[in-house]
């Protein structure tokens, strides 16, 4: 009878045990692929694409501003056409 205790009280024991191991590796394995983390790294790329656009947009701008002074350097403008009187219209 004794040994009969015995090995039921052993055999719940390692049944629980591995019934609380088996739930942590499921739990682990299930964080990995739980939505919020997906959207998590999602969020985060898009971060990285919308961080790389404006760093590309900021340079494209700065470029384009010395393409234009060299530009204006180059080809001065004409001058000014002089006003119309009031009375040349006539």
């Amino acid at each position: 009878m004794f040994k009969r205790l015995t090995w039921m009280t052993m055999g719940t024991g390692v049944g629980f045990g591995a019934a609380v191991w088996g739930r942590r590796k499921v739990r682990a394995r299930l964080e990995r692929y739980r939505p919020a983390q997906v959207g998590l790294e999602a969020t985060r790329a898009v971060r990285r694409v919308g961080d790389d656009l404006r760093r590309a947009k900021a340079e494209g701008a700065e470029a384009m501003r010395q393409r234009e002074a060299e530009l204006r350097l180059r080809h001065p403008a004409p001058p000014a056409p002089a006003p119309e009187s009031a009375n040349a219209r006539r």
